[in-house]
């Protein structure tokens, strides 16, 4: 409308005051599809903006949910490789805890068995000694009440060394009232049965046996005590071995229920650690695959909609470059077939030639002051160097003869296309600043995440390895110190052993020695025919006093027996112990050793991959600084350069079609005049 308002004044300055002041219909028809023509290319740059902000969505959009898909896939064949394998382990613990149940219940049922075995050779034992120590007790006081009686003189002496045998001897002492009858029975039979049994071994008579005097007696007595000894050390011998066997089987079978039971607990927690783990990641995968469904969905339905779009718009912009066309040649078509008609018809102007150049100099002047106050509103040095460039072209072209016009239309071009050059270039830079960008933006949040994640197993690799090693520096010490409490049981039962062996050698000696001196008193006083009158009754408070110590002896040497047999058995049974919980925590320090170095050789590995990773991010880093500093550090935006150059482009070309205007009014001017007028 500036163009016309210009022409309009410029008419009224030249026109007679008969001349019409207003546009002729066909310049209003240019002016009208000019302002078409305009209105149309602003909205095929609103439409094309519209469209570059979408398909960006579109692309962010798709490369998101192509991320998304990728990640959610990984996360799915990871929680189905969890699910197997905490699957297989639950069945794996499952086997081993029905097979520990199973050997638990054999190990206490073997227990309990053993236990009444033990009881009942116990009960047999009991009964054994208690009839044995009667016996001996028995026989032991009917020989000090024989002896006694021998040394007696009377009757009951003359009825004892008449006696051919035990039976009558134990007759008579019954008679003299020095024994039970209930006492002489039972021993009695006990003879009977020693008889019959050594009748049946030796096959000679019985009566030979007790022939002879009353000391023979007396030693037949003590025979049987002494067998009876025997039978009951050897029935406690047996006893102590029993109980020490029993007791070994038990501590074993107790040893092995304990650690059944610990392996049980330990298969069941670590069971319901893994059913724990499957349910969360059967829960897991649940939301991720319908998550992954999900977008797998949204990306195909954004795809079609982004296609839809992008034909859509391609089929408006091919419309709208089809009514440009239309309106592009009407243009032409009015410009140039309806010159001279419209000047015919048209045309008011009724000065002379001599005017003509008054009206040119008025549109010259218009044409340079309407960029001037075009570079002063967009403060375009350009623009007023263009400016000051025509007013010259016009001066000089004056000068010259030659048309300024053509000189001044011919700068306006001129800049018109150099500004839409650098549109084009600018739009250029600004898509491959935004394509650049949003990659390596993306590019940077994926990096970043990998870096986060490895970051993060590694630190929990090293956590896991710390304590390990801390396990194992435990385990190292406690084993330390039981081969350091091994050494000194050993070294303990090695000075018992040799105690042992020291005081059991002097005990045999003495009670070898004392059975001799026994048996030397024994058999010179058993002698008829000694040759001087035999201190017979001191001797025989000598060997009974013998025979006391050979029994205190005797004893000493059980029980110092059975003492070190037990102090053996036990020190055995510890150094099994100490043998299986030192395997067991040997093996810990092995297998937890192995877990460490694996966990720091996951985490040399996972650590190269960080590096890797950080040196790639701080490679897309660097490389997003340079284009953040190419495409984002300037002091004017994008969008307010396209806006203040598209301004410019539009003063130029109304500044051009000021000047266009002005040479089609020229142009008519100069083929004709109108009828009617007389040219002065």
């Amino acid at each position: 409308m500036k163009a016309g308002v210009a022409v309009v004044f410029a008419m009224a300055l030249l026109a007679s005051p008969v001349s019409a002041t207003q546009a002729s219909p066909i310049e209003k028809i240019i002016e009208m599809i000019s302002d078409l023509q305009a209105k149309v290319i602003g909205e095929g740059t609103d439409a094309q903006k519209t469209y570059d902000e979408y398909s960006e969505m579109c692309e962010d959009r798709s490369t998101n949910l192509g991320f998304e898909i990728k990640t959610g896939k990984a996360n799915k064949a990871e929680l189905e490789a969890t699910i197997q394998e905490e699957t297989s382990s639950i069945a794996e613990l499952e086997t081993k805890i029905e097979e520990l149940s199973n050997d638990i219940k054999t190990d206490e049922s073997d227990l309990d068995a053993a236990t009444k075995i033990r009881e009942k050779e116990n009960s047999d034992f009991k009964a054994e000694e208690s009839e044995l120590l009667e016996v001996i007790s028995m026989l032991e006081r009917a020989t000090s009440i024989l002896s006694k009686e021998m040394a007696k003189s009377g009757a009951s002496m003359l009825q004892l060394k008449s006696a051919t045998s035990l039976t009558q001897a134990l007759n008579v002492m019954v008679q003299a009232s020095v024994l039970s009858s209930a006492d002489a029975s039972r021993l009695t039979a006990l003879v009977q049965t020693e008889q019959g049994s050594d009748d049946s071994d030796m096959g000679a008579p019985a009566a030979a046996v007790y022939e002879g005097h009353s000391d023979g007696i007396i030693g037949t007595l003590e025979g049987l005590t002494e067998k009876a000894e025997g039978q009951l050390d050897k029935a406690r011998k047996t006893e102590s071995s029993s109980l020490q066997n029993f007791q070994m089987l038990k501590q074993s079978l107790t040893d092995e229920i304990e650690f059944a039971n610990k392996d049980m607990d330990k298969a069941k927690k670590s069971k319901a650690t893994s059913e724990e783990n499957k349910a969360a990641a059967e829960g897991d995968l649940e939301v991720t695959s319908k998550d992954l469904a999900e977008d797998i969905k949204t990306k195909s339905t954004l795809h079609q909609d982004c296609m839809a779009a992008a034909e859509e718009f391609e089929a408006a912009t091919k419309s709208r470059g089809e009514e440009l066309t239309a309106l592009a040649t009407a243009k032409k078509v009015i410009k140039e077939a309806t010159g001279g008609a419209a000047g015919q018809s048209y045309s008011f102007l009724q000065v002379e030639r001599t005017k003509v150049a008054s009206g040119a100099d008025l549109a010259k002047f218009e044409a340079v002051r309407f960029i001037r106050d075009l570079a002063r509103k967009s403060r375009s040095p350009a623009l007023a160097q263009l400016a000051s460039r025509m007013s010259s072209a016009m001066k000089l072209g004056a000068a010259s003869g030659e048309d300024p016009f053509a000189k001044v239309k011919g700068l306006i071009t001129d800049m018109i296309a150099t500004l839409e050059s650098e549109a084009e270039e600018d739009a250029s830079q600004k898509a491959f600043c935004d394509k650049e960008m949003s990659e390596a933006t993306a590019k940077k949040d994926d990096l970043t995440a990998e870096s986060d994640k490895l970051s993060t197993k590694i630190a929990q690799d090293k956590a896991a390895s710390a304590k390990l090693k801390e396990e194992v520096a435990t385990l190292q010490k406690e084993l330390a110190g039981m081969a350091q409490a091994k050494a000194e049981a050993t070294k303990l039962r090695e000075e018992e052993k040799a105690a042992f062996d020291k005081n059991s050698a002097e005990m045999k000696q003495g009670i070898k020695g004392v059975q001799m001196a026994l048996k030397v008193l024994k058999d010179y006083y058993a002698k008829a025919d000694k040759a001087h009158g035999a201190a017979e009754g001191s001797a025989s408070g000598i060997i009974s006093l013998l025979e006391v110590c050979e029994s205190d002896f005797t004893k000493g040497l059980t029980e110092m027996t059975a003492t070190e047999e037990t102090a053996a058995s036990e020190h055995e049974a510890y150094l099994k112990e100490d043998e299986i919980a030192t395997t067991t925590k040997s093996q810990d320090v092995k297998y937890k050793t192995q877990e460490a170095a694996g966990l720091d050789k996951n985490v040399a590995d996972l650590s190269s991959d960080l590096a890797s990773v950080t040196d790639e991010l701080a490679a897309v880093n660097k490389g997003l600084d340079k284009l953040k500093e190419m495409c984002v550090a300037k002091a004017e935006p994008y969008a307010e350069r396209k806006a203040r150059r598209e301004s410019e482009i539009a003063g130029l070309k109304e500044a051009l079609q000021i000047l266009e205007s002005e040479t089609a009014l020229l142009q008519t001017k100069s083929k004709r005049a109108l009828r009617g007028v007389r040219l002065h």
